[in-house]
């Protein structure tokens, strides 16, 4: 299994409606064929010094294998979110583990 859990700091000026857009876009990669868990998420109300909520969008999934990851990378889904949303970005890190 690989797991891939991205974290998402949006630009301080993006809108309400651009968040809205953003969130409602990655809600369409769990369509994708190869993607065995799919959580998309937002910062939990949990206060402790370990906990990082900076973040604005948590996505978290999980692929059978690095083949699976390697299609879900290339999907026209995917393609398609990065190529409309990438501008929002202010920071992003990626977390893949085997």
């Amino acid at each position: 299994m690989i797991a891939h859990h991205v974290l998402f700091w949006l630009k301080a000026d993006t809108t309400d409606e651009q968040k809205i857009a953003f969130q409602k876009s990655l809600s369409t990669l769990e369509k994708i064929e190869v993607v065995k868990f799919f959580h998309l998420g937002t910062p939990a109300p949990i206060e402790r010094a370990v906990v990082d909520t900076t973040y604005t969008f948590s996505l978290f999934l999980a692929f059978d294998d690095l083949a699976a990851h390697d299609v879900y990378q290339v999907h026209p889904l995917h393609k398609a979110f990065l190529e409309e949303f990438r501008v929002f970005f202010d920071k992003v890190i990626i977390y893949d583990a085997q």
